[in-house]
């Protein structure tokens, strides 16, 4: 499932609208009910209301129904260039994947495989 979800990362990168920070992301999660939702960094010129690939995929996922997702994979390079290096998500995106995935959230980059507690050892918590 891993290549599958870097693939589906990969081909949702070709979508990214990146052009003040020319770096292109893809995302691709996996549901809980075994289902694939991909999304891309969308920038704007008014910086902060631009949405990481992690993010939009996430937000599709949920705006489908979907509460619980068990992995992602993130593709990142700049455009034009292939994402042959990691591109680990941002704090935002790690909290949000603590939201909807939890400790066990398992997260595909090109070089290995993380579990979100590694990467996100505190997360915000009510």
């Amino acid at each position: 499932m891993r290549e599958t979800l870097l693939q589906a990362a990969a081909a949702a990168r070709e979508q990214a609208y990146c052009p003040y920070s020319h770096f292109a992301v893809g995302a691709a999660v996996l549901t809980e009910d075994g289902r694939i939702f991909t999304g891309c960094n969308v920038e704007n010129a008014s910086y902060s209301l631009g949405c990481c690939a992690e993010r939009t995929a996430i937000f599709k996922a949920v705006s489908e129904g979907c509460r619980r997702i068990t992995a992602i994979a993130i593709a990142g390079a700049p455009a034009g260039m292939q994402p042959d290096a990691p591109c680990p998500p941002c704090g935002a995106c790690r909290q949000v994947m603590a939201e909807f995935g939890g400790a066990d959230l398992l997260i595909h980059l090109t070089d290995r495989s993380y579990t979100l507690a590694e990467l996100l050892p505190v997360q915000f918590a009510l």
